[in-house]
């Protein structure tokens, strides 16, 4: 069972940052996020990474009866990774992304 929480509260600075890094492929200290709000459950964001690319980002938070429970980022933007370049993925190539 779960119990809905607003994403002010349930989702953290801290567990932004750390999802969003996973989620781009870089570390957490290269990031910096801005433009947070909150609607409901939902938080979107802009991620900017430390060469300038800017990511429209969100994730869901809620808490249940476990703690406190943050989606993966799901985040777009950023611009077209170099084709064969270590930021290109199977989820991008089939994206055609890259």
């Amino acid at each position: 069972m779960l119990m809905a929480g607003c994403a002010s509260v349930a989702v953290t600075d801290d567990a932004i940052e750390r999802n969003t890094a996973f989620a781009l492929g870089v570390d957490k200290d290269s990031i910096t996020i801005s433009n947070r709000e909150n609607d409901g459950v939902k938080t979107t964001y802009t991620a900017t990474t430390k060469d300038g690319k800017k990511h429209s980002c969100y994730v869901t938070g809620t808490f249940s009866v476990t703690g406190q429970v943050v989606s993966d980022a799901i985040c777009s933007g950023g611009g077209r990774p170099a084709a064969g370049g270590g930021a290109c993925n199977a989820l991008l190539k089939a994206a055609g992304r890259c």
